[in-house]
């Protein structure tokens, strides 16, 4: 994974707006569903991924910092009490092999009756139990079932529409490998996948462990998740919410047409049904469309004109349940 300011395209000084400007113009370049782009789909994931780091503040601040990696991973600085004369370890004199030659002394406490050195099976036994240190020295007891390997953690990103439709994603594990997963149709966010036997092997010769790969969903540029439901806003003229209109509004399948009552306030909630996610056990989401009145960009005389008017004429004060 690339430095998110790279791809995206930004300075470190970047504010919020910026990045979020930087975010929304390459989302639509590259989105599988409308870019020709070569490699587009891997390339929104990218820059979906980035944006998931530098979108978020305490996000940011972590990887700015060195917390966290490109991926959003702990970035981890090695492990202390280890060094030179670290507990259980003790670095002796020079041994006779030859100039500069060193031997360690290997402090596990214990040991034979008598002092003279350690039992391996004692050791063996401490890693992993008594049961199978007995097993492997045929005769303390009962050889207990090798112990399995830990389970890794790993995360993929993938495109809305993609956690619609269901898509393969290829993910890197921990312990190296890069495995191709195949995402379900329907999935939430934040649910994870198992695989099976994937995760770290076994030191005592037991099952290896397993892969559990978290799948976010990326921001979309213009849809929200909420549960199964979608939620977008969506700009509106003045006069089409004074006066009504009927317009077209994005789906994850195609725009439709969305009719807007007359004397439609900016914050009013419109809902088209089911066209929100899709549910495997029932009924698919809502798409709840919120309205935003947006003016022109420049100055208009007549439209201020009007409105002088108005506070003159016909004042009103939408504030008044707040007082």
């Amino acid at each position: 994974m690339r430095d998110p300011y790279v791809v995206l395209g930004v300075q470190k000084s970047a504010d919020a707006a910026e990045i979020k400007k930087a975010f929304r113009k390459l989302a639509k370049k590259f989105h599988p569903d409308q870019s020709s782009e070569h490699k587009a789909k891997e390339k929104f994931a990218e820059v979906s991924a980035a944006y998931e780091i530098l979108g978020d503040d305490k996000k940011r601040a972590a990887f700015d910092r060195g917390e966290i990696d490109a991926e959003g991973k702990p970035r981890y600085h090695g492990f202390e009490g280890f060094g030179a004369g670290g507990p259980g370890f003790g670095r002796g004199a020079k041994a006779g092999g030859g100039p500069g030659a060193e031997h360690f002394e290997f402090n596990f406490g214990g040991g034979r009756p008598g002092g003279h050195g350690f039992d391996a099976g004692d050791i063996f036994a401490d890693l992993f139990g008594a049961g199978a240190a007995g097993g492997r020295r045929g005769g303390r007891g009962p050889a207990s079932a090798p112990t399995r390997g830990e389970d890794v953690a790993a995360s993929v990103t993938v495109g809305l529409a993609e956690a619609v439709k269901g898509t393969t994603a290829r993910v890197t594990l921990p312990t190296g490998r890069t495995l191709e997963v195949t995402v379900p149709a329907g999935i939430e966010d934040g649910k994870q996948i198992r695989l099976k036997k994937q995760g770290q092997p076994s030191a005592a010769g037991g099952e290896p462990g397993d892969a559990m790969v978290t799948v976010k969903i990326a921001k979309h540029p213009f849809f929200r998740v909420d549960g199964r439901d979608l939620r977008l806003d969506l700009p509106v003229t003045l006069y089409e919410a004074v006066l009504g209109a009927k317009v077209n509004a994005p789906t994850l399948d195609a725009a439709v047409e969305l009719a807007i009552p007359a004397g439609s306030n900016g914050g009013r909630t419109l809902r088209l049904r089911g066209k929100g996610l899709p549910n495997p056990q029932g009924p698919a989401g809502d798409l709840l469309v919120t309205l935003r009145i947006v003016l022109p960009d420049e100055s208009d005389s007549d439209l201020s004109s009007l409105m002088r008017k108005w506070e003159a004429q016909k004042p009103y004060n939408p504030r008044t349940d707040m007082t």
